[in-house]
């Protein structure tokens, strides 16, 4: 079973992240929905892609009653928690979403989430949101023959497609250990999430929008949501719950929640930014099958976390399970791995959570005019700027516009369901240590990996 809502203080809710800690906000939790309500747009979740939705949707109908139902805090779950990373990643590749929908498609679809960073940077600039916002790219090391290999090949693939601008960086520019060189994708930007999130909340707020805390949905259905609080009627009905889904019975088996983790160092000196080559504004990574992810904060702290914890019977999701000591000692030894020049690191934050994986990696927006039921998610960690997506791609939706964004071939893509218990549970965590014994394979016979070449087609590739 899950843990049932219970009332929590700002306190408790600045110790959920560094991110929530420094979020310049106090986290005073807003009312709850007091007895039943009417709107023309219920939106269940307040996290980025409810926001977004309600901040495009205002921009296009400011008329529009729009409320949000949370069950904890605006930006409570991955919104507030993630990487910081506004990229340009999809969840599924490009190859894969050639074969499944066309090349003229998948290239569409790259565009639009390029487009889709410099968009967040616009609204970030126009609404004067303080979240740190600095477009500095991204670069993935390639710290072994085999990475470089990939490299090589993702750059080459990247040129086929006709929409990418990835550079390939020779081993004089990049300051990891072992790193062959890397590859920079310059759309990529550094992001404060919590106050991004928090932000955004406040002003929908501003231009009208009603957002309720502390308010449980139990369901939903044409016209209707109910809550433990009430029940609120409304013609369009959009469900933005991302791994959450997965704790309301109707959803349930729509998506996995798996978690990541990370944590934050003490600020570092110019000095030492310097020597391991990181500039403000910069993403990293390497090449490893088994996701990490970096960035240098505004406060000169690195924010690194990664995959490694496991899938939960039942996809239950529990405090507990987002702090998990041994996921986070091994983080702390990666990045030292990543830069040894690094001097003995202060742990200053230890935090995770879960995000949402559909069952074939695709993220995906869908809108029935004849119900007015909606829904946006499955980004599998790459929701910083997939959710600005789907916000404006929902809003044309619902308005009954007709735009490249509504053509995009995530649009009412529907992924299959996730096997039921126990099949969930073993093949969830089989794949954490197949992409685990991947790296050890790799580094073992200097060749690429057959068993991530086996996993590669369950996993969006």
């Amino acid at each position: 079973m899950d843990a049932p809502v219970v009332e929590h203080s700002a306190a408790h809710y600045r110790g959920l992240s560094h991110w929530h800690a420094t979020a310049g906000d106090a986290l005073e939790p807003r009312p709850p929905l007091d007895g039943d309500a009417e709107a023309d747009v219920a939106i269940i979740g307040a996290g980025l892609t409810g926001l977004w939705t309600a901040y495009e949707l205002q921009r296009r109908e400011p008329s529009l009653r729009i409320v949000l139902l949370e069950r904890r805090i605006a930006g409570f779950g991955a919104s507030g928690r993630n990487g910081g990373w506004v990229s340009a990643l999809f969840p599924r590749s490009a190859d894969s979403l050639a074969h499944t929908h066309g090349r003229a498609a998948a290239v569409a679809m790259r565009r639009a989430m390029v487009d889709t960073v410099d968009e967040v940077g616009r609204v970030v600039a126009h609404e004067g949101i303080d979240a740190h916002f600095v477009r500095g790219g991204t670069i993935v090391y390639a710290r072994s023959e085999t990475q470089w290999a990939d490299a090589l090949a993702e750059v080459e693939r990247a040129q086929a497609f006709g929409a990418d601008a990835l550079e390939l960086w020779g081993s004089d520019r990049v300051r990891a250990a072992d790193a062959r060189g890397a590859v920079y994708d310059p759309a990529c930007a550094r992001v404060h999430p919590a106050r991004l999130t928090r932000s955004l909340a406040r002003i929908v707020e501003r231009r009208g929008a009603t957002i309720v805390e502390g308010t449980e949905v139990t369901s939903w259905s044409q016209g209707e949501v109910v809550t433990s609080r009430g029940r609120v009627r409304a013609r369009h009905v959009i469900a933005a719950l991302e791994g959450y889904g997965a704790t309301v019975a109707q959803s349930r088996r729509r998506i996995l929640p798996l978690y990541s983790l990370m944590i934050a160092t003490e600020p570092l000196p110019a000095a030492v930014w310097d020597e391991i080559g990181i500039a403000h504004g910069q993403t990293f990574a390497d090449g490893r099958h088994l996701v990490i992810y970096g960035q240098r904060t505004a406060d000169d702290r690195i924010a690194f976390g990664g995959r490694g914890a496991r899938y939960h019977f039942g996809s239950a999701i529990r405090p507990e399970y987002d702090r998990v000591e041994r996921v986070f000692s091994h983080l702390q030894r990666t990045v030292h791995e990543l830069f040894p020049q690094l001097p003995e690191l202060g742990i200053t934050s230890t935090w995770g959570g879960p995000l949402g994986v559909p069952r074939d990696w695709h993220a995906s927006v869908s809108y029935d005019p004849a119900t007015g039921l909606g829904a946006a998610g499955g980004y599998v960690g790459d929701g910083l700027s997939t959710t600005n997506l789907a916000g404006r791609t929902l809003a044309d939706l619902i308005t009954g516009a007709d735009t490249e964004l509504t053509r995009l071939p995530w649009v009412n893509h529907r992924s299959p369901d996730w096997e039921p218990e126990p099949l969930r549970f073993l093949g969830a965590n089989a794949g954490l240590v197949a992409m685990t014994a991947a790296d050890a394979e790799e580094r073992l016979t200097g060749r690429p990996s057959l068993i991530a070449r086996a996993m590669a087609p369950l996993v969006g590739h």
